[in-house]
């Protein structure tokens, strides 16, 4: 809308008599030229009133239409460049409404010509010009030395010599003098310090350059209680020949910024810095690292026992006298010399110290260490008192360490060396940093809780000791893994079979936490359970890996176990199952997407077995290999899961060459190889978890095995109790003698009347007495009781009675049905 604006300038000018809006020629022009308000100053530069000008083109009042081009190229090219900021200045000549011309002076603003800013299709020009400019007078020198003494900043000037020549009032009270007492001095001279040195270099500095300098430092002044902070300003003097003649020092206090910022930063720091790791003792160490010496001289962090153990914080709040256990401590004197109480210690603060007092509050406490304060001290804490005297504690905050919802512990800050006490806003900023800490140390409690009960389940799951077996001496190594991600599900097993053959079998869960703990369980139960039929290790791998896919199935439809973010994912894990016979030192291997197992032959040569590496259990209907190979006496095969050979400090091939070192050492002790393997291989905190199982092959010597080939005839069945009689008489096992003749009758003629041939009896002398009858059918005998009236079936059930253990297992070309009878102790 065009209007005159003379009406508004109006009442302006009748509403503030300071401003006289009639000074000031103002005039706007739209985007199409057109003159759109007209002041009274304009009326009175050039005559026209606003009716005769409103509404016409801005280029009529030009006096020639090449200066009106100029100015409009002028001004298109100040609305396109940024570098102009949208304004235009220079010297214009116009025509006044009496014919004459007038040169001009003239500022242009762009501006929007509506309230909304972000609109760049509609501009306006705002044209100001002074109607008169006052020259220097003596008036302006007043006005300025008036200005200099009154100013809210702190100013003084110095000569080229650096002497102070005047100072105004507050300059004077920053430093304490009056001008009369500083005239003629250096500033080291008027406040001796390092601070005011490297002032006056920047001031020289100022004067042989003519460059203003800019500086800021923290500084106690006299007369102030606390340290206060300044941002400097040095600024040449020149005279009218341009000569840099002095130079102006002008100081603004920037305290409340300067502290503003360094909590910013602590707490910063804070964040960075504290909640690094998942272990409670360093987080608390981090949080009182982090506060000295910023915050305090000396900070002390204590907590409940229960929580520094990892354990669930009592209940309710704490009351009374509470004992509390020292976390850790850091002072700005190397050694902690004001620490009483030890890290790792427990003591006792009674009700009237700040730690108990904030405690049962629950919030920041501030104390200070004036004497009847600290009259209790001498009383209940000697030591404590004779500390506070002889370092000078004055000034104590105590703040409960509190995360969601409940109480962990209590973070004291103490000042001794700083004179200044502790105000409200270090009391916030305390109460801000701790409650970050306090975060994290309860999620560091939650970890240790949970990494404490699945290393607990996970040591319940896993054997403790290895049962002692003829087939090989066996040894051991597992270490939980040392990181955020908790423990694994490694997990190793030696299992005695039949025959006085032994099962090694090592695995890994996917995953970590109890989750992976309970799953490693119940896949080491149910590989004991498929042991226990002699399952050969293809087969025994194949039915695991249809368990997985079930586990893998619950877990994926909350079945089971109660759903967790942990459970939610897939199941799955690699294992290798591997089975030794001492009678034919042969070893029959098959995994399951697990590394490759190494052999160690007596002479030292080691070897990793080339085995089908088959898919990790979980996949499914993928078929598992077996690979059958002779050790002889003495060979070390080792098994492992990927935590000792997985690194990022080296590749696979170096760390398999390392291995293989490690292990070259046939005849030394099982326990030294474990050793030395994990000193090898593993950093100090390994990232898996990481199980190693060590075997030894024995073999049994030939004496000790008999066999005999039977035919299907029944008549030998009185044979082969003869001829296994007088072999037990060989070995001096007299006392054997009945049972193991009702035990080779039952098992023959059960093999003649129902299987095929060929038939064979095998008696092993190991720690027991094995009894084997193998034959060419796969049908296996199932044990029953018999009825009154029934002629038979009441074979079996004598053999089961009369032995130890009895079982069946399925070869390639038949079965084998055996027996084992324990020896009495002379007979071993």
């Amino acid at each position: 809308m065009i209007r005159p604006d003379t009406e508004r300038e109006e009442e302006s000018v009748r509403s503030n008599v300071f401003v006289d809006e009639t000074s000031t020629a103002r005039v706007t022009v739209d985007a199409r030229g057109t003159v759109t308000q007209w002041n009274e100053g304009a009326r009175r530069l050039l005559g026209y009133a606003p009716a005769e000008v409103v509404g016409r083109p801005a280029a009529d009042l030009f006096a020639a239409a090449e200066t009106a081009e100029s100015a409009a190229r002028a001004a298109d090219e100040a609305r396109r460049s940024p570098e102009t900021l949208g304004r235009w200045s220079g010297t214009v000549t116009l025509l006044h409404q009496d014919g004459g011309q007038v040169d001009v002076p003239l500022l242009a603003h762009l501006r929007s010509a509506h309230s909304d800013e972000s609109r760049t299709d509609d501009v306006e020009w705002l044209l100001v010009s002074p109607l008169s400019r006052p020259e220097p007078c003596a008036q302006d020198e007043e006005l300025i030395e008036e200005f200099f003494v009154q100013s809210p900043c702190k100013m003084a000037v110095y000569d080229p010599h650096l002497r102070l020549r005047c100072a105004n009032g507050d300059m004077e009270r920053l430093l304490g003098l009056v001008e009369s007492d500083m005239r003629g001095l250096r500033l080291p001279e008027i406040v001796p310090s390092l601070e005011a040195e490297n002032t006056e270099r920047y001031m020289r500095l100022a004067l042989e350059t003519g460059v203003p300098q800019q500086l800021a430092f923290s500084l106690r002044m006299a007369g102030h209680e606390h340290e206060l902070a300044w941002s400097l300003s040095i600024s040449p003097l020149r005279d009218r020949e341009d000569h840099v003649r002095g130079v102006m020092v002008a100081i603004h206090d920037v305290t409340e910024q300067y502290a503003a910022r360094q909590r910013l930063l602590l707490v910063n720091e804070a964040s960075v810095h504290i909640g690094s790791t998942l272990d409670i003792g360093r987080t608390a160490r981090e949080l009182a690292d982090v506060a000295v010496p910023v915050l305090a001289d000396f900070v002390t962090v204590d907590l409940i026992p229960t929580v520094s153990d990892g354990g669930e914080p009592p209940a309710g709040p704490l009351n009374g006298r509470v004992t509390l256990r020292r976390a850790a401590c850091s002072s700005i004197f190397e050694g902690v010399p004001e620490s009483v109480v030890p890290v790792g210690e427990t003591d006792v603060y009674s009700d009237y110290s700040p730690a108990a007092e904030s405690l049962l509050t629950a919030r920041g406490v501030v104390s200070e260490m004036t004497e009847p304060a600290s009259n209790p001290w001498e009383i209940q804490a000697p030591e404590r008192a004779a500390k506070a005297r002889e370092f000078g504690f004055h000034s104590m905050m105590s703040v409960p360490l509190r995360a969601r919802g409940t109480t962990l512990g209590v973070a004291t800050f103490t000042r001794h060396r700083r004179p200044e006490s502790f105000e409200q806003e270090d009391l916030l900023l305390a109460e801000e940093i701790t409650a970050r800490a306090a975060v994290c140390i309860d999620n560091a409690r939650r970890f240790t809780h949970e990494r404490e009960t699945a290393l607990t389940l996970q040591r319940s799951l896993l054997p403790r000791k290895l049962p002692e077996n003829a087939a090989a001496e066996v040894a051991f190594r597992y270490l939980p893994a040392d990181t955020r991600a908790g423990v694994g599900g490694d997990w190793f097993d030696v299992i005695p079979l039949s025959s006085s053959r032994v099962a090694l079998v090592v695995g890994d869960v996917v995953g970590h936490g109890l989750q992976a703990s309970a799953t490693m369980g119940r896949l080491r139960t149910a590989v004991r359970t498929l042991a226990d039929v002699d399952l050969p290790p293809d087969e025994l791998l194949t039915h695991l890996d249809d368990l997985v896919n079930h586990l893998a199935t619950e877990a994926a439809s909350g079945q089971g176990v109660a759903t967790t973010a942990e459970s939610s994912g897939d199941v799955g894990a690699t294992c290798l199952y591997a089975v030794y016979d001492p009678v034919s030192r042969h070893c029959s291997l098959a995994r399951a997407g697990h590394p490759q197992p190494a052999v160690v032959s007596p002479d030292g040569a080691v070897e990793y077995l080339d085995l089908p590496a088959g898919p990790p259990l979980g996949l499914g209907n993928l078929p598992f290999e077996s690979v059958e190979v002779d050790l002889a006496e003495g060979s070390i095969l080792a098994l492992y899961t990927n935590g000792l050979i997985e690194s990022r400090e080296r590749g696979i091939d170096d760390t398999l060459d390392a291995l293989r070192e490690a292990l070259s050492q046939p005849t030394a002790p099982l326990e030294e190889i474990c050793d030395n393997v994990l000193k090898a291989l593993l950093p100090p905190h390994p990232a898996d978890d990481v199980a190693l199982l060590l075997a030894r092959t024995h073999a049994l010597d030939a004496s000790q095995v008999v066999t005999w080939e039977l035919t299907c005839d029944p008549t030998v069945v009185s044979r082969a109790r003869s001829e296994a009689s007088a072999q037990l008489a060989e070995w001096g096992l007299d006392e054997a003698v009945f049972t193991t003749e009702l035990v080779v009758s039952e098992l023959v003629t059960n093999a003649i009347r129902y299987a095929e041939a060929p038939i064979q009896l095998r008696l092993i002398h190991d720690r027991s007495l094995i009894c084997e009858v193998s034959d060419g059918s796969n049908t296996a005998p199932h044990l029953r009781r018999a009825r009154v009236f029934d002629e038979g079936g009441r074979g079996l059930l004598l053999v089961a009675q009369l032995t130890q253990s009895w079982g069946t297992r399925q070869g390639v070309g038949g079965k084998t049905i055996w027996a084992e009878q324990s020896l009495p102790v002379m007979a071993l």
